[in-house]
């Protein structure tokens, strides 16, 4: 029987959600308005089309971007959850207020942006597509999206068992292609390429590092206190009958998976209640089910 969640729980969760989704779409804008744009680097997604229309147009990227986005909302309202399209909403409402006050801050009286690197464009398309991967990252881990092909690769991910940042490859190359036609430069088209790459790697970096488990096995004098120690922390303890070969004394081996970083608060619980206990820690591929990563397939 399942525990019934609290609204002020449900509350609180949401707003962390938000705080994190602000701080991954600054993320992105710093490195979209400060090192992409001023160097005519096209990202990629909807993002790259807004930067397409505003170096041939003029027209600030914000305003593709909305359009761009709420159309693909209205796509998108039936195979997204609840929950995953408030917060793609807000993204999309935070990202066109911060990409628009990004560029009105730094904007040159002649109403171009500044070039922060000087003429390093490749030091600029690498360190921008980082920040964006990074940014990226902690968005669509807080149950968020930037919009536009971000919410393509989400609803792929969700129902696929296909990386995030595979999906978004795909839909880049097609935009990025796009700026030659502008600029008619391979030196242009190129830097777009590798934006793309690094954006893409820096987002599956940081996904799959947030996202490790790791599998504990842990041998004590004392399991059933370590046992309800870890399961007051949140997480299950499976109980494992075994014996010992040389000293054929039976005992309990505690076997518990948990994300990579609550390993230190597992170690914690166990030290303190038998600082002798026999302890392996190993890495998980992949753990699906309950309090992990659903099971995906067709």
């Amino acid at each position: 029987m399942k525990t019934p969640v609290s609204a002020n729980t449900i509350l609180t969760s949401q707003i962390r959600d938000f705080f994190f989704i602000m701080l991954g779409i600054v993320l992105y804008v710093i490195g979209y308005v400060g090192f992409q744009l001023p160097y005519q680097i096209t990202p990629g997604g909807v993002a790259g089309i807004s930067a397409l229309v505003y170096y041939a147009t003029g027209l600030h990227a914000q305003y593709t971007y909305l359009i761009i986005n709420v159309t693909l909302l209205l796509i998108a309202l039936k195979l997204l959850g609840l929950k995953f399209l408030i917060n793609t909403i807000f993204a999309v409402g935070f990202m066109t207020v911060t990409i628009a006050a990004a560029q009105d801050l730094i904007v040159q009286d002649d109403g171009t942006l500044p070039r922060l690197l000087g003429d390093q464009s490749f030091m600029a398309c690498v360190v921008g597509a980082c920040v964006e991967g990074i940014g990226l990252g902690i968005v669509f881990l807080n149950n968020g999206s930037t919009g536009g092909t971000d919410i393509v690769a989400a609803c792929i991910n969700k129902y696929r068992d296909m990386s995030l940042g595979q999906v978004l490859l795909i839909c880049d190359i097609i935009v990025c292609s796009c700026s030659y036609l502008i600029f008619q430069k391979i030196d242009l088209l190129l830097y777009g390429y590798v934006s793309m790459i690094v954006e893409t790697s820096m987002l599956d970096y940081v996904m799959n590092r947030m996202r490790e488990s790791v599998q504990f096995f842990i041998i004590s004098n004392s399991p059933d206190q370590i046992a309800k120690a870890i399961n007051d922390f949140g997480r299950g303890v499976t109980l494992l009958d075994a014996s010992g070969w040389y000293t054929g004394k039976q005992l309990k081996v505690l076997m518990v998976l948990t994300r990579r970083r609550e390993s230190t608060s597992i170690f914690r619980c166990i030290k303190q209640i038998d600082p002798n206990a026999f302890v392996t820690q190993s890495k998980v591929v992949g753990v699906f089910g309950n309090g992990f990563d659903k099971i995906k397939g067709k």
